[in-house]
């Protein structure tokens, strides 16, 4: 009878409470985003989306003098 009562299952699940309640450590903002930011895969979809440059509208080369100019030979006027 002692010999069971020496392998007998102990339920520890109140100690193991007990000691995760008691040192409650709350990591800095910049320790978590360095291990999501190392958590992350190589997968294209565990990247974030990258920021696309805006184009800026090209402007004309001509002048105003170069379309009177096409517009005399083309149409011919003076």
């Amino acid at each position: 009878l002692e010999e069971y009562h020496k392998k007998k299952a102990v339920n520890h699940l109140r100690a193991n409470l007990q000691y995760m309640l008691r040192g409650r450590f709350v990591a800095s903002k910049a320790i978590t985003e360095q291990v999501l930011s190392q958590n992350r895969g190589r997968k294209s979809k565990d990247q974030p989306p990258k920021k696309v440059a805006k184009k800026k509208p090209e402007g004309t080369v001509f002048t105003e003098e170069d379309f009177r100019k096409f517009e005399r030979e083309y149409f011919g006027r003076p």
